[in-house]
Order: C-alpha cells, then sequence, then structure tokens
C-alpha cells in the first residue's frame, strides 16, 4: 500500500528513425580585415521645447497624481486601522465572556 508502483518505460512503437551522422567541418580563416563602421548620423528630430503653459500642464498633471495616489495610500491606511481595532475590541469582548463564564462555575 505504501510502496510506489515506479512505472516502466514502454517501448518505442511505430517508425523510429537511425540516429543521423555528423560530419566535422573545417574552419577556414579569412586573411581579410573587417571595414570600420561609419559614424551613424546624429537624430534628425528636434529638441522638445516646453513652453510655460506645457510646464504647468506637467506640473498640475503630477500634482493630481500625487494627491489621487496618496488619499488612496492614505484610505487603505484607515482601513487596515479600522480593522484592527475592531479586531482589538472583538478580542476584549470575548476575552471578558470567557472571564464571566470561568467564574461562574
Amino acid at each position: 500500500m505504501f510502496r510506489p508502483k515506479i512505472p516502466t518505460m514502454p517501448s518505442p512503437t511505430g517508425f523510429s528513425t537511425p540516429p543521423a551522422v555528423i560530419q566535422p567541418t573545417t574552419v577556414i580563416q579569412s586573411a581579410e580585415t573587417p571595414l570600420a563602421a561609419a559614424p551613424t548620423p546624429a537624430p534628425s528630430r528636434p529638441t522638445i521645447q516646453l513652453t510655460p503653459g506645457t510646464a504647468l500642464a506637467l506640473v498640475g498633471g503630477g500634482t493630481a497624481v500625487v494627491l489621487v495616489l496618496g488619499a488612496v495610500l492614505v484610505s487603505l491606511l484607515l482601513a487596515v486601522a479600522i480593522t484592527g481595532a475592531s479586531v482589538a475590541v472583538c478580542a476584549v469582548v470575548l476575552r471578558s465572556l470567557l472571564a464571566s463564564d470561568a467564574k461562574r462555575r
């Protein structure tokens, strides 16, 4: 009952191909020197220039993201704190009930 059954390897069925014979090859060294790589041209895109309106929009968007993320994190922390407080209250009530039940006996 506690001894595992070891499966046996079944013999292959169907057509089997013989292993392929690999012929060694020789490496031929070339005497040519590689050509020097041409320097890459600078990109033709213009650099981005921030106008005061664009900078203000970026700062406003970043501020909004930080405020929303902060509100979400604070609400999660508040939920954890409320849950912990309610578990503590339940523990005190249960302890009181068990202690009063033990005194009655």
